[in-house]
């Protein structure tokens, strides 16, 4: 397959829209930026067209799908019995970063949404993504614009590194925003329970009803029976070629673990890398060592955590030694990311 690749400019960009949207009418799949990473786009209504997700990134075929709209108006129209606290999460965090499950409109083919009866919806807020979907007059089916179970990218040149040849089209533009994917929260159950943690946190949703929880089963491995309700939930995923290690503990001890393991490895023989924070950087003396931003503000880290994960693969390394973060607001999913690229291999310090 020949791919086409267009970076976005002031010039272009028009021609841009119209060229990929009418891709996606045809049946084709589109890579584009979104606020969270790029995704890989096709009509969410084509059941043939959404099989070709899965075939060029290799996805899980009972992993669903997120549709994305642009006018908050199309929640009712993809999604049936709309409770109230659907609509009071839509009207305040949409456009954004934020995913609702609800119970799927019969329109929605089940190829979509991986047999389930549910869909989840979202509003991006990046204007690209918007126009794309507008001008495809549909709504577009789009997980993640990288090979399955890889780090998702953050800019267009790792969705050309992973998907040149078996996609349609990729739209270049800026360096997504948030750097995680979106949260996810279901709203076919009550109280609603978030499945992914993402850039809208859960102190944030609790500001609308403080009974919304993190559900248990994201926090660890799910086990290999479980259908999935959400994207994210079951299969590794984000994961880099090295071996991932998270040291989580008193911020000094994780600092002398990650010195000691460090000088363990490269004993054997193996190249490592290290994840660290803008605290704690000039506490290693690594050739490979990438910071993912301040733990004073998580939001930094969620925003270079996938680009860090791929850079190391660039530089062949075998061992990637990262440090953990607070687990509160943003930093749940900062944490839920590192454990699912890790295996959940974590050293306590």
């Amino acid at each position: 397959m020949n791919t086409k690749t267009a970076i976005i400019d002031e010039n272009n960009r028009k021609q841009v829209i119209e060229e990929a949207a009418a891709v996606i009418r045809e049946g084709g799949i589109v890579a584009f930026p979104t606020e969270t990473v790029y995704g890989l786009g096709a009509d969410a209504m084509n059941e043939e067209a959404v099989k070709k997700i899965f075939i060029a990134k290799g996805r899980p075929q009972d992993n669903p799908l997120i549709i994305h709209i642009a006018d908050k108006e199309d929640l009712k129209k993809y999604a049936v019995d709309v409770p109230e606290i659907a609509q009071k999460i839509a009207d305040k965090f949409w456009p954004g970063p934020l995913t609702i499950i609800l119970k799927k409109n019969k329109c929605i083919p089940y190829v979509t949404s991986a047999n389930l009866e549910t869909v989840g919806i979202r509003f991006p807020s990046n204007t690209i993504a918007q126009d794309l979907i507008r001008e495809s007059n549909t709504t577009i089916a789009a997980p993640s614009a990288n090979i399955s179970g890889r780090p998702s990218p953050t800019d267009v040149e790792r969705c050309v590194e992973d998907l040149d040849g078996k996609v349609d089209y990729i739209i270049g533009g800026e360096h997504s925003e948030v750097g995680v994917e979106s949260t996810i929260i279901d709203c076919s159950v009550n109280p609603s329970c978030i499945l992914r943690p993402g850039g809208i946190t859960l102190e944030q949703l609790r500001e609308i009803d403080e009974r919304i929880y993190i559900d248990p089963a994201i926090l660890k491995k799910m086990p290999a029976n479980i259908k999935p309700k959400a994207p994210g939930m079951k299969y590794r995923h984000y994961a880099p070629n090295a071996k991932v290690i998270i040291v989580q503990g008193n911020l000094q001890k994780t600092i002398d673990k990650i010195n000691e393991l460090m000088v363990n490895y490269i004993v054997e023989g193996k190249k490592v890398g290290l994840m660290v924070t803008e605290e704690t950087k000039d506490s290693y003396n690594c050739e490979n060592i990438i910071c993912m931003g301040k733990r004073s503000d998580l939001s930094t880290v969620a925003h270079n955590l996938f680009e860090a994960l791929r850079s190391f693969d660039d530089k062949g390394v075998d061992v990637i030694l990262a440090e953990a973060v607070e687990e509160k607001g943003v930093g749940v999913a900062v944490m839920n990311r590192l454990k699912k690229s890790a295996g959940y291999n974590i050293v306590k310090a």
